[in-house]
């Protein structure tokens, strides 16, 4: 006999944990609403040729691709066997799940541009799949919270991003740090260092410091033949102590002869000058080592890491200047972020900062006779329902134990017993489940009983 499993890097929920998420779901989508976002969904799978290339190399390589329906292979001859994964792959498979909600959503805005209002400001809740290696706080299937404004170039969205980002987690009591840099000032270092042409490779490389350390990136580097001169003076700048203002000070220094490099930190500087009027009530930080290796961030970009959990970031995102461009849709810039449920779902799990009587359950249950009684107990419970109150009838006749078991397991507080003597009188007992106390009231004192 086959024993049932699930995929690697994919989990099941049970209703408590469903409750759970669902707490989060709501939070989130609560604060995109009175935000002014509104709300989409796009499939689960896109066309190939729409994800590949818009997430790097190494993106590209992580995507769950969909074998073509039919006979697949018919058509591909030997030569394809032997060409690299990518491209054979290629050759059998037009269709992948979605990597991110960003990619899926420039599709959108172009597909669908005579419907839409620019500035657009939408938000989406979905899964999303990555060919991962599985890891604590990394999953192959997991949700992501996007909010996405595009159609504008005006830093107050980056700046409400922020404030979002710092509600979000204020409702959860998530004590965060929220991180920010500019793709821009990347850039700019890149150029001072002698090596603008290998931005890519610089990115994706220091994007990793937290998970390999320095000396990872350096490799990384070195494999990517950055010069060793370079590699220090990378070093010394993505390194850089003290507060923002200092921080900023000192890159003016470091890039002055680099107008992109400047453009960024007059960016970021813009937007923590805004935050003082609000103030944010997470410390945010300036950190130059923050580079989100996907290729299409052309600004601002964030990150949020939990402050009492050891967990990877749990929101993160940033401007894109031109992601449309590739759907034929040019001169479109966006920004926006996305919250990682499921970690912010460990996260909470860990540090339990679930609000109390979160799961929704059944409050009272009518145990089950036979047919005489069901009759006089469904239009109970009908009008039970009607009002608001989670009730259920045990659905066959069955031993009083039973019955009461199930009340047990479930954990509903209040069991309704109606008897003979209960229907002579019409009267409906009531039994407290946790303190064992029993009474029997009037129909009309049981509505009120659970009002």
């Amino acid at each position: 006999m086959q024993t049932p499993t699930i995929p690697k890097g994919t989990r099941d929920f049970s209703p408590e944990e469903m409750a759970k998420r669902n707490y989060i779901f709501d939070t989130v989508r609560n604060v995109f609403r009175i935000y002014g976002f509104r709300q989409i969904e796009t499939p689960a799978m896109e066309n190939l040729s729409t994800l590949m290339g818009k997430y790097g190399e190494e993106g590209d390589k992580l995507l769950f691709k969909i074998l073509n329906s039919g006979d697949f292979l018919s058509e591909v001859n030997v030569e394809a066997l032997r060409a690299t994964p990518l491209q054979f792959a290629s050759k059998i498979c037009e269709k992948g799940l979605r990597y991110d909600l960003t990619v899926p959503f420039a599709r959108y805005v172009v597909q669908h541009r005579n419907e839409i209002s620019f500035p657009f400001r939408r938000f989406q809740i979905q899964p999303v799949w990555r060919a991962d290696r599985p890891q604590k706080g990394r999953y192959r299937e997991f949700f992501q919270c996007d909010a996405d404004i595009v159609g504008s170039d005006s830093l107050l969205n980056e700046l409400e991003l922020l404030q979002i980002m710092d509600e979000v987690f204020c409702r959860f009591k998530i004590r965060v740090q929220i991180k920010i840099n500019n793709r821009k000032i990347l850039s700019g270092i890149s150029e001072t260092i002698g090596e603008a042409d290998k931005i890519t490779d610089i990115t994706v490389a220091i994007d990793k410091l937290d998970k390999t350390g320095l000396e990872g990136v350096n490799a990384e580097l070195k494999q990517k033949e950055i010069s060793d001169e370079a590699i220090a003076k990378l070093q010394s700048i993505i390194l850089l102590s003290g507060t923002n203002e200092e921080k900023l000070a000192t890159l003016k220094k470091i890039l002055k002869d680099s107008e992109t490099g400047l453009q960024g930190i007059e960016e970021i500087e813009t937007v923590l000058a805004k935050t003082v009027t609000l103030p944010l009530r997470n410390e945010l930080q300036l950190d130059l080592n923050l580079a989100r290796g996907l290729n299409y961030y052309t600004g601002a970009i964030f990150e949020v890491k939990a402050l009492d959990v050891q967990i990877g970031s749990i929101t993160g995102g940033g401007r894109y200047d031109n992601l449309t461009g590739v759907f034929g849709l040019a001169g479109v810039s966006g920004v926006g972020i996305s919250f990682g449920a499921d970690r912010i779902f460990d996260v909470l799990n860990q540090l339990n900062l679930y609000p109390e009587n979160l799961v929704q359950q059944t409050k009272i249950l009518f145990v089950n006779f036979g047919e005489n009684e069901e009759d006089f107990i469904l239009p109970v419970l009908a009008k039970l329902r009607s009002s608001g109150v989670s009730a259920e009838i045990y659905p066959e006749t069955a031993k009083l134990k039973k019955q009461f078991s199930y009340a047990d397991d479930n954990k509903i507080p209040f069991v309704a017993i109606v008897g003979e003597n209960e229907m002579a009188e019409k009267k409906i007992t009531v039994k407290n489940m946790r303190s064992g106390e029993q009474k029997m009231l009037t129909t009309d004192d049981f509505y009120d009983f659970f009002q």
